[in-house]
């Protein structure tokens, strides 16, 4: 079975893992099980994704990956991974309109958790879904739509509504991108600049460890000509990795060098293991009109999270209509945080963080580190209780319940 997540950080309480090869082989498992839950690539750092029954894999479905460029979208298995889905895009000359830092992510545990990319004018990934198809509580193979009326609960449905068995996503024509990454950016031109930094490009990731007057690294990713400067920042004059320690082998190509959108908007390479997984991640979601005022909050945390913290990462996502997405109903600015492997440390600051930034509403990453009760969440989300009473109608037995959404949704 599943014994642990990437990362390390947490064990599987479930009593055995399944491995179906067929659509009729999940039925049966779940038809059979008192609670079962849906296991994606394993890159998430909480119990989102596990059960005390039996978790499922998805892994060993067929891809079957389908391109239809006449409706400009493409259909895949529930159990396949960005990875394998962007060579396949890239050959036929289309293209997603974004990915996550790493394409080693499942698409269906991806989208279910509301995982993003960057990018000013980008939703989260889970916004190019155009049809999924679920297996409920009941064995039900339910097909949905964006006409469909239980469709925008259900594409970020955190493994409460079913099991995904099948995604259809919005596609474009092949696009290029090239990276360019600078140094040493001043806090104050980022606070007073921010939404042009973040808008100058298809894709902005600032990185820092929030210690002294400067953010670390800005990764720019260019659709057109390579931005050429960022205020008094310096461009790097060799290929950097988010920690300045470490080799860049593992991350995508930059010093403005032009290449496929699959090969750019990663962080890191498919073909490499971008860590040891030593880490656990933490993230935090408010309105983009708060970012400059969230900077200054988090600065003055500086001296209590930065020796836990290996490096923070500041994206922006589009709004999204999804009911779960973090992004929901507002544009955002995402405040990511890969802390060092000392989780107890970790659970005691985050709570600190949320107190910090609750005049803002953050919402966290659903699959990271966070300490938000439901009640709070509820606050949040204001299609929470709606999405309660779809999870019930799909999942009538509680099957895909878990001790996760007992905590976090309060789904029963």
């Amino acid at each position: 079975m599943a014994s642990s997540n990437w990362a390390g950080n947490y064990q599987y309480v479930a009593v055995r893992t399944h491995y179906p090869q067929s659509l009729a082989e999940l039925n049966a498992i779940v038809a059979s099980a008192s609670a079962v839950h849906v296991l994606g690539s394993r890159h998430s750092f909480n119990d989102i994704a596990d059960t005390e029954g039996d978790l499922v894999s998805l892994r060993d479905l067929p891809a079957d990956i389908r391109i239809d460029s006449a409706r400009r979208t493409v259909s895949l298995g529930g159990g396949v991974t960005y990875g394998q889905l962007a060579p396949v895009l890239t050959a036929a000359g289309w293209a997603l309109h974004n990915l996550a830092s790493l394409p080693h992510i499942s698409v269906a545990g991806a989208v279910a958790t509301g995982t993003h990319g960057s990018g000013s004018a980008n939703a989260s990934l889970a916004s190019a879904v155009s049809a999924i198809d679920i297996v409920t509580g009941t064995g039900e193979l339910v097909s949905l739509t964006r006409e469909s009326p239980d469709f925008l609960g259900a594409v970020v449905g955190l493994g409460a509504v079913g099991a995904v068995v099948r995604l259809e996503l919005d596609i474009e024509p092949s696009y290029d991108v090239s990276q360019t990454v600078f140094e040493h950016l001043p806090f104050d031109e980022l606070t007073d600049n921010v939404e042009a930094i973040f808008a100058s490009a298809y894709s902005v990731s600032v990185f820092t460890d929030w210690v002294g007057d400067t953010a670390r690294q800005v990764w720019v990713k260019s659709t057109g000509a390579a931005v050429p400067t960022m205020f008094s920042a310096t461009p790097a004059a060799r290929e950097m990795h988010p920690l300045p320690a470490e080799s860049a082998q593992s991350c995508t190509p930059q010093l403005g060098k032009s290449g496929a959108w699959s090969d750019r908007l990663p962080h890191f390479r498919m073909e490499f293991t971008p860590s040891n997984g030593a880490e656990v991640q933490s993230e935090y979601l408010i309105g983009r009109e708060h970012a400059a005022d969230a900077i200054e909050v988090l600065r003055a945390l500086a001296p209590t999270i930065s020796p836990l913290l290996f490096v923070s990462e500041i994206r922006t996502v589009a709004a999204s209509d999804l009911w779960l997405d973090p992004a929901y109903g507002r544009d955002s600015v995402a405040f990511h945080y890969t802390w060092r492997p000392d989780q107890p440390a970790v659970e005691k600051v985050l709570p600190l963080i949320e107190a910090e930034l609750a005049v803002f509403a953050p919402r966290p990453h659903w699959g990271k580190l966070f300490t938000l009760s439901a009640r709070d969440l509820a606050e949040r989300y204001e299609k929470l209780a709606d999405f309660r009473d779809l999870a019930r109608r799909m999942d009538p037995r509680g099957v895909f319940t878990n001790g996760y959404l007992r905590r976090t949704v309060a789904a029963s």
